[in-house]
């Protein structure tokens, strides 16, 4: 038989993949550990060796969650989908959902919640700074959510939301509240549990190392509760908890055939989570709060100004203001094409703003730092040559 399209020819050259130093928002380099586990044999997804390895990430998710949270596990998705998971199975048509806005993700899960039929409503922190709790709690009481949605690290702006006291105030008002830990868990405080939150969702290929395409998240007994009370199914059959929970083996049931999970993906994250445990929770927030500093004191001695207020700085993302008259894209290509190092610019409301450089995982050093740091130097003074770097004792 002979066929019409014929096999590509760029197929019969070999894979080409770069080794890149991946100083962004994301994703961050993943340790040897991980890369290796990844090369491991595939696994049917009902073979008990790959159920073994399931139970092993719901007990390092609970610890780095924080929680003893029955329906814990991973979604097959990006970070994106514990973000479309939370909210598809915590609202219906007409709910009224509250998003906090410190940045892109906040527009972002606006506009997943209309799609799911919510009356979506906003509460905007100032640009570069956190919600205050009295901005929290002036609106809940004046749009009544039954879900408060917020950003611990928004990735867009560099900017911390701050969490506590949150919870409590949820729960005095019948509102669940949903996080999103995606660029922050492990390099910052997050006690769920304690803080009172009910449902919360991270990236896999952030702090953690691993590849992107399977994304931690968990639902508190409250969470639960508002699923089995709804009214209509779940709208998409891939994000139910209920089904989902019952592949992961949540709720006591027999496990059920859902999807096929990658355990390829599986083998990755299962070691970026052992890596964490070995250093411990104290050890890696410590270690990315301490280069986080050295970053912002490299940065404002050269004289460039960060986006994201003092006290609400994100220690994983930092945003720097770029200087007038300086093209952030050419920067950003100089730094790839002569020294393999991503630098990214900026997303959603500071695109064309800022520059975002990372510090996640393996990259969170000091040697990491101080290289990115000249990298940017160098860069900058290469895309313009008269620009002047001035020793600034500027407070940081």
């Amino acid at each position: 038989m002979e066929y019409r399209v014929s096999a590509p020819e760029v197929l019969r050259e070999p894979l080409v993949v770069p080794d890149k130093l991946l100083m962004g928002p994301g994703p961050s380099n993943a340790p040897q550990r991980v890369l290796d586990a990844m090369s491991r044999p595939i696994l049917g997804h009902l073979h008990p060796e790959t159920l073994k390895i399931m139970d092993d990430i719901k007990e390092g998710v609970r610890y780095l969650f924080q929680t003893r949270n029955a329906a814990t596990f991973c979604l097959s998705a990006s970070g994106h989908g514990g973000m479309e998971a939370t909210l598809c199975n915590l609202l219906e048509d007409g709910d009224v959902v509250l998003i906090g806005h410190t940045g892109h993700w906040g527009d972002r899960a606006a506009d997943m919640a209309s799609r799911y039929g919510a009356d979506v409503q906003m509460v905007r922190a100032a640009q570069g700074k956190a919600l205050t709790l009295d901005e929290i709690r002036k609106a809940i009481r004046t749009h009544r959510p039954a879900v408060l949605f917020l950003t611990q690290g928004d990735s867009s702006t560099g900017v911390l939301q701050g969490l506590e006291g949150v919870g409590p105030l949820c729960r005095e008002n019948n509102c669940l509240l949903i996080v999103d830990t995606v660029a922050s868990l492990g390099g910052t405080s997050f006690e769920m549990d304690r803080w009172e939150i009910d449902a919360v969702y991270t990236g896999s290929q952030k702090v953690l190392g691993a590849p992107p395409g399977i994304t931690p998240i968990s639902f508190n007994h409250r969470a639960v509760e508002r699923y089995l009370r709804r009214r209509t199914k779940v709208k998409v059959y891939y994000w139910d908890l209920s089904l989902i929970g019952d592949y992961w083996g949540c709720f006591g049931r027999p496990r059920i055939y859902h999807h096929t999970v990658s355990s390829t993906l599986l083998y990755g994250l299962r070691e970026a989570i052992a890596l964490a445990c070995e250093e411990s929770l104290p050890s890696l927030i410590g270690r990315h709060q301490d280069c986080a500093r050295r970053l912002y004191h490299g940065l404002v001695e050269l004289g460039f100004e960060l986006y994201a207020d003092e006290r609400d700085r994100l220690a994983t993302v930092t945003t720097i203001r770029v200087p007038q008259g300086v093209d952030w894209l050419q920067v950003a290509q100089y730094a790839m094409k002569m020294f393999r190092v991503e630098i990214s610019g900026g997303l959603g409301p500071t695109a064309g703003q800022v520059f975002r450089i990372g510090l996640m995982g393996q990259n969170a050093t000091s040697e990491r730092v101080d290289r990115v740091l000249q990298v940017f130097k160098d860069s900058v003074k290469a895309v313009k040559p008269d620009f002047t770097f001035r020793k600034t004792t500027a407070k940081m």
